[in-house]
Order: structure tokens, then sequence, then C-alpha cells
């Protein structure tokens, strides 16, 4: 929905960490099942996960596409002057700094919670690197969506598309996707609830129509 890139876009993904998201917009170009940006900043504050990114971009062969930026998205010097970033994706921190159980881990600290950026510091960032209607995506736990919305606003970022994601029917959602646009207009759209499996336990055909020809070997 909406990670989607169009043909020609200038993107970036805030907090790439191997470059996965990069790289996977790139395979889903080459394989037919979508547009092949005109340039992907992957932006990460670890030097040793720009290292592993780097290198994946240089086997791939990918150099001309994707550029990995070892920064602080806090202090980002403005990515693609004169014209802006049509697309900013970001997985942010999950947890709040001060919530839930810390991982002893340097790295994996930074990805769940919010030590070196809160949200609110990454929609502004997302928002200063963005044309004007450009688009900000991201996902985030449910109880964060009042917070995210006070923050994107407070940004000059519009919401307006939102899709729960839950993992049966029965559950309640775990996660939501929202797609937000610098200069927006007031008026959300909330898509239908993506289901991750079927009846059957397996992945629902949503989930693998996402996945395409990156869920061989996958599921």
């Amino acid at each position: 929905m909406v990670f989607c890139t169009e043909r020609g876009e200038i993107c970036a993904d805030f907090g790439t960490g191997c470059g996965a998201i990069p790289l996977i917009w790139c395979a889903k170009a080459q394989s037919g099942e979508g547009f092949m940006p005109e340039k992907i900043y992957g932006v990460e504050i670890q030097s040793d996960a720009c290292e592993l990114a780097s290198q994946s971009v240089e086997r791939n062969q990918l150099k001309d596409t994707i550029c990995i930026v070892h920064h602080d998205i806090k202090a980002l010097p403005y990515l693609h002057p004169p014209r802006g970033l049509d697309l900013v994706a970001c997985n942010p921190p999950y947890k709040p700094e001060g919530t839930g159980i810390k991982n002893p881990q340097e790295g994996l600290s930074i990805a769940r919670h919010e030590g070196t950026c809160t949200f609110a510091e990454i929609a502004a960032a997302a928002a200063y690197q963005l044309r004007w209607g450009g688009r900000f995506c991201f996902c985030l736990r449910p109880e964060r969506l009042a917070g995210a919305m006070e923050d994107l606003r407070h940004a000059g970022l519009e919401p307006k598309r939102l899709c729960f994601v839950q993992q049966r029917p029965d559950k309640a959602p775990f996660l939501f996707l929202l797609q937000a646009v610098r200069g927006g207009r007031p008026s959300l759209r909330v898509e239908p609830v993506l289901l991750v499996e079927d009846g059957t336990g397996g992945f629902s055909s949503k989930m693998l129509q996402i996945y395409g020809s990156y869920k061989e070997g996958h599921v």
C-alpha cells in the first residue's frame, strides 16, 4: 500500500539498517512488480550497519541507484537539492525511551527504543527533505497513533492513508501503516485491514501479493 515507489522518484529510507528496503524496492522493479526509483538514499546512524548496506549495494551492482548515507537524521543535510524527495519511508523505533525492556545490545536497542531520536524528530526530518506534496510512509504500534498524528501535523505533514495490520481476524491490530503528505489537505482515508494470515495459518493472499517474487523460498 503506502510503501510503493513510482517511476523516476527520488526516495529515502530513514534508519535503513542493512539496506533491506532500498534493495527490495529495486528487486521488485527489476522483476516487473514495481517501478525503479531514479535515486534512493538509505540513511543510517550505525556505522556497522552502513558497512553491511554498502556491501550489499555494491554486490548487487546498484551503486548508481542506491546511496548509503552514514548520518544522524536530526542533522541530515538536504539530500537532493533543489528538487527534494518524493518519498521518505521509515520503520521507526516502536518504543518511546523509558518504556519496555531495553535490549543490552546497542544496535538492537537503537532499533527498538527512541534512544537516538524521537518520532517527532523523524517526522520533522522527513518534512525537511520532502518536496511539497511528497509522501512520508511509516509503521508504528496502534497505541502510538494519536501521538503520531499530532507529531505529523506539527511537522507540516497531513495524514492521508491509514491501514491497520492484524495477524488474524480474531486478533486486535498489532501495527498500523500510515502515509502522510507534506502540505496535504485534511482528509484521511482508512484502508481495509491487512491480515497477515489466511484461514490455514499461512500468509494471506494480500501478503503474498505484497511480497511478490520475494516470497519464493520465504513462505
